[in-house]
């Protein structure tokens, strides 16, 4: 599972094997939470930038379960093969520092950036990028440049639950029409997709 923030589903913690974190906004962990599924599991485990794991306090024998992540860094989570990209936030307003955010490249396959338009070394194929549509660090123009940018096969819209269903449409027509030769999947809750 990627960022069971705020407006997540997050009962599918009960069911994850590792949860992989970009940032420390609520909107993408809600560290009590969190905490809690880790100390109610015997294997969950968690990755992230460190001051998301700052923020979930756990007892010795959970905190070997807990890992700090930095950009470029590898490891396998849950049978995946997962690479670190990335270290901040897209910045949201001059007056504002971005706080750290790690995208994670997951089998060399799913691309999902968090809160920033972090693009792969110049060479990665990105099968599908978990493209972000809303939030006040960005707008759309800025979602088409990234996908342009990365190239993907597949673009899914994800972090878009501040948009009306109107602006959700139109953040889609506009990705899927000026974002390059792309495949633009729009995945309900229960919705799957198969990769690689």
């Amino acid at each position: 599972m990627i960022d069971p923030g705020s407006y997540s589903d997050r009962a599918a913690m009960a069911d994850a094997d590792a949860v992989l974190v970009t940032h420390e906004h609520g909107d993408h962990v809600v560290p009590g939470e969190l905490r809690d599924a880790v100390e109610n599991s015997s294997h969950l485990e968690v990755w992230g930038p460190d001051a998301v794991i700052d923020q979930i306090a756990v007892d010795a024998v959970v905190a070997s379960r807990m890992h700090r992540v930095r950009s470029g860094d590898s490891f396998v989570a849950a049978g995946f093969d997962v690479l670190a990209l990335g270290e901040s936030h897209a910045r949201a307003h001059p007056d504002l520092t971005p706080v750290a955010n790690v995208a994670y490249l997951v089998d060399g396959l799913v691309l999902h950036p968090g809160d920033s338009f972090t693009v792969p070394a110049p060479g990665t194929r990105v099968e599908v990028l978990l493209a972000p549509l809303s939030g006040p660090w960005l707008k759309v123009g800025e979602v088409v440049d990234y996908v342009r940018a990365v190239r993907p096969r597949i673009v899914v819209p994800i972090h878009d639950t501040m948009n009306s269903q109107a602006g959700n449409g139109l953040a889609d027509r506009l990705v899927a029409s000026l974002g390059g030769t792309i495949d633009y999947r729009r995945l309900g809750p229960g919705d799957t997709l198969e990769v690689g």
